[in-house]
């Protein structure tokens, strides 16, 4: 966008005085708008890019495309004492934060693994406080046969107010642990309980706690059943973290059927001031593509 109000104003000045100062003018309104300050963060979900390098290296090739935020899927799980210092001083050295990680062994919707589940957000919590990373990522886990919908459904409520005692009133890098409900669409995993972001909201709803929110994933929500902005404007105050990729293909927004820039919009004017997470992979060069996206996120919509 600046390059190209650069090209303009140049072009501007040729046709004299009055003219060259009018767009002169333009060019600063412009200049400012594309700065605005959009009043969410921005992150990048590790798993979809840069999977061969080793950890330090894809964290740098995430700072070289301009991100200082990073979402985790339990990439160290099998590190050592050296490991974890070498992660923590190149995290320290790019000025990254860990933001979320995912990964727990087991789901809220089956109450036959509701103890399995307690464990895994108490075994979390000390890596999370290490790594200074205060959310976590909680899945549904999938249908249990023959086990009717209505008890799944309690299963997560009751799931999460058990796992909120366990975080309640902690802290981790100034911000409240927060518990993740996220949605998967079912082409992705036809055996997921939660597909429908409308029944997250429910859930999140019912245990009302502000340390649970939902992660509302658009690229899944879109295949399960659309309708994004609608539901978004309705449950903005329980949406706790949002992932972004376009359908089909998870690629960067604009491959596909999702107006991000719609999206974007509505965050902007619902003032969404959590994460924005890039959660797509690229087709291209990835830092290239991150950085497409990043200024799109950063426009907020206004050129939708």
């Amino acid at each position: 966008m600046n390059a190209m109000n650069r090209r303009n104003f140049s072009k501007s000045l040729v046709g004299g005085t009055a003219l060259g100062a009018t767009a002169l003018a333009q060019a600063g309104r412009s200049a400012s708008e594309s700065t605005t300050a959009v009043p969410y963060n921005l992150s990048v979900m590790l798993w979809t890019v840069f999977r061969k390098l080793p950890f330090e290296e894809r964290m740098e090739k995430v700072a070289e495309a301009g991100y200082k935020q990073i979402e985790l899927v339990g990439e160290y799980k099998k590190w050592s004492e050296a490991d974890f210092k070498r992660a923590l001083a190149k995290q320290k050295e790019l000025g990254i934060t860990f933001d979320v990680t995912a990964g727990l062994k087991h789901g809220v919707g089956n109450p036959g693994e509701r103890d399995g589940l307690l464990a895994d957000v108490r075994n979390e919590l000390p890596i999370m406080q290490r790594i200074n990373c205060p959310a976590v990522i909680i899945m549904s886990g999938n249908v249990v046969p023959g086990m009717p919908r209505e008890t799944q459904h309690q299963s997560c409520i009751e799931g999460l107010k058990r796992a909120t005692a366990i975080v309640e009133g902690k802290r981790i890098n100034g911000q409240p642990v927060r518990l993740l409900l996220e949605n998967i669409d079912p082409e992705e995993n036809p055996k997921y309980y939660l597909t429908s972001v409308a029944e997250g909201f429910e859930i999140i709803r019912a245990v009302d706690h502000p340390q649970v929110r939902l992660l509302y994933d658009f690229f899944h929500e879109q295949i399960a059943e659309g309708n994004l902005i609608e539901k978004l404007k309705k449950n903005i105050e329980y949406t706790g973290l949002v992932h972004i990729a376009d359908v089909p293909g998870r690629h960067i927004p604009g491959t596909g059927e999702i107006h991000y820039d719609n999206i974007y919009k509505t965050l902007v004017e619902l003032n969404y001031q959590h994460t924005v997470a890039m959660e797509f992979l690229p087709l291209g060069d990835a830092v290239e593509e991150l950085r497409r996206a990043k200024e799109q996120a950063l426009r907020g919509g206004r050129s939708a």
